[in-house]
Formats: C-alpha cells, structure tokens, sequence
C-alpha cells in the first residue's frame, strides 16, 4: 500500500535529499586521483583540444594547486605525473612545467575563496557558441544547474598567459561557477572537483543543445522560478558525487591507468 502518494513536493524533495546524504558519502579518492581521473572524463567528454586547456585544484597550503604539465594530453594524465605549483607557477611537486596560461587560476583562487577546482577548456560545441558571441542559454531541464550561473565573456582578451587576462577573466566570472568565452571555450568552477567536473561535461551538452535547437528554430524560455528551482535541487554535492562517481568508472573502464591500484567507487 502507497503511503507517499498524497505528499507535497516539498516534502518528497526533503525526503529524496536526506536519501542521498546516506547513499552517497565522502569519498576515499586523493585529489591527485580526482584530478587525474577529471582529465580522462573531459577527454572522452569531447574536451580534448591537443594541449589547450588546463585542469587545477587547490593544494594543501595556501597559495598552492595541482594541474597537469604542459605537453602532455588530457588522456595521458596520471595521478604521478600532475605537478603541485604556487601561484607564479613554480613547480613544487613534480617534473616539467605548467601551462603559462594556469596564470588566470591563479587570480581566480585568489577571487573566490569557495572555488576548489578550475576546468577550462576548449570543447567543439562550446567553441562553435563562441564563435558566434552568443551566451549560453539554459533551456532544458537537464542543463540547469547553469541556469543564471552562466556568465559570458563577448570580448576576447587574446592568449590568457598575462596577468592582464586574469583580471579580465576572473572580473567575468564574477559570482558564477562558470562563463563561456567568446571566440575561445568554457570555463567552470566548483568547490570540489566533483562539481567542477560536472558542470564541464554539462557545459559542452549545454552548448550542443543551443546550436541543434537554433538550427532548427527559436528557444523558447524555462519559467524562471522553475528554472532555479531545479538549478538548486541539481547542484547540490551529494548529486555532484554521485556524478562523478559514474563518469569516474566509466572512465576507468577504458583508462586503468591513470591512478594507482583499487579505487572504492
């Protein structure tokens, strides 16, 4: 016998809520291993754009964040191979050198004291919407953890390895997790990796979607109260969790490599 069927919405959105907090606990993964495993998922995602793009989290010690070194792909990223460097990008952990154009994290960090975990890259769908100096537009339900957390950036500050461009940049962002560039890609922010690597792989579906629906007519908008509504229930960090924890063993599946032994997902 159905004992829930004549329960608000409010009511079943609390009781779903606390469901996730007991099913979808703290994880067991390093950074390193998130990271590592976060640059393999952009990679299948449709990330991947030779060497462009840079993925960081925060260090242990103030100042500091992990990223990958520069020549190396997303697919080739390891949980050993990832550098620790400052906020001059001087290598503290690890051999080789960071992309120079790490310099805008570096002034996000500093922004935004709620953001762990920076991705940017430069994803097909993404950059053809840049292209065209036309911001992100959230209308479709499974795109709305964007909603009105988009921003857009129309004027392009040129190679971002000035700290000219962190300025820019980070003054775009703003408030938001994440801001399209136009004639250049996607960034996202999140205050795990988890969040982070989330809204990188939505960004680039989100993308995706606008240019199939301009090509076949004119958007139409989500209610606005509804739209917030299911930005807030989508964003929160067990759903993040469980996200990456999906994206995470498919990746595994065909990239065992890039963390060490047994990972509890």
């Amino acid at each position: 016998m159905a004992n829930t069927l004549r329960d608000s919405k409010d009511v079943l959105v609390d009781r779903a809520a606390r469901q996730m907090d007991r099913h979808f606990g703290d994880s067991t993964l390093t950074t390193r291993q998130k990271l590592a495993l976060t640059c393999r998922i952009a990679y299948d995602g449709g990330h991947d754009s030779g060497l462009a793009g840079q993925i960081s989290s925060r260090g242990r010690e103030p100042g500091t964040y992990y990223t990958q070194r520069l020549g190396l792909g997303f697919d080739e990223i390891t949980e050993d191979n990832l550098l620790l460097v400052n906020e001059d990008l001087e290598v503290l952990e690890g051999t080789g050198m960071p992309n120079p154009a790490n310099r805008f994290h570096s002034w996000i960090y500093r922004a935004r004291p709620d953001v762990n975990c920076v991705i940017h890259t430069h994803p097909l769908h993404t950059a053809a919407l840049a292209m065209l100096e036309v911001p992100l537009v959230v209308s479709h339900m499974d795109t709305t953890p964007l909603y009105d957390d988009c921003a857009f950036l129309k004027d392009w500050p040129g190679v971002p390895v000035g700290n000219e461009e962190g300025e820019i940049i980070t003054a775009a962002l703003g408030d938001k997790r994440a801001v399209l560039l136009a004639h250049h890609g996607q960034l996202v922010t999140g205050s795990t990796i988890e969040e982070a690597c989330t809204l990188a792989l939505l960004i680039e579906r989100a993308a995706r979607l606008q240019l199939l629906a301009m090509s076949a007519g004119t958007i139409q908008p989500l209610d606005p109260a509804l739209a917030r509504e299911a930005h807030d229930w989508t964003s929160t960090d067990r759903r993040s969790r469980a996200n990456f924890a999906y994206y995470a063993r498919k990746a595994l599946r065909t990239h065992p490599d890039c963390v060490n032994g047994q990972v509890d997902l």
